[in-house]
């Protein structure tokens, strides 16, 4: 009788610790600011995040500086996302609102017309939308 109620014990005990268990989303929805300014910016920056394991839907907007991503919380976290753009040259924040930088080195392979930390070349942009060329 002891074994049996020692077996049911440490089974109750099992399921509760299995049930409080952080459960992952295969279809995990999460948004975060992301720095840039044009088209050519949008294409790097949902590249790199496409590019992730995991990611399966990824769309910046260059008006709100907005990420919007799906992704499997099995596969991939957040931080990792922000890291593969961080790498490209764009600067992101975290969920809260706190600046994460690329490297100088990062920041200094995009595009010229892509320094989005450069002012002059944010006012030039101002109300377009440059587009990505298609070789």
């Amino acid at each position: 009788m002891k074994k049996y109620i020692f077996i049911l014990s440490l089974f109750f005990i099992v399921f509760n610790v299995q049930s409080q268990e952080i459960k992952k989303n295969k279809n995990a929805k999460i948004s975060f600011k992301v720095d840039g300014i044009c088209g050519m910016c949008k294409k790097r920056i949902e590249t790199a995040a496409l590019k992730t394991k995991g990611v399966k839907f990824a769309l910046w907007s260059p008006k709100t500086h907005q990420l919007n991503l799906i992704f499997d919380e099995h596969k991939t976290e957040m931080s990792t996302v922000q890291q593969n753009i961080l790498k490209v040259g764009h600067d992101v924040f975290d969920v809260n609102e706190n600046k994460i930088s690329a490297t100088d080195e990062a920041y200094n392979s995009v595009h010229p017309c892509c320094k989005y930390r450069d002012e002059k070349i944010v006012l030039d942009h101002e109300g377009e939308l440059k587009k990505v060329k298609k070789n």
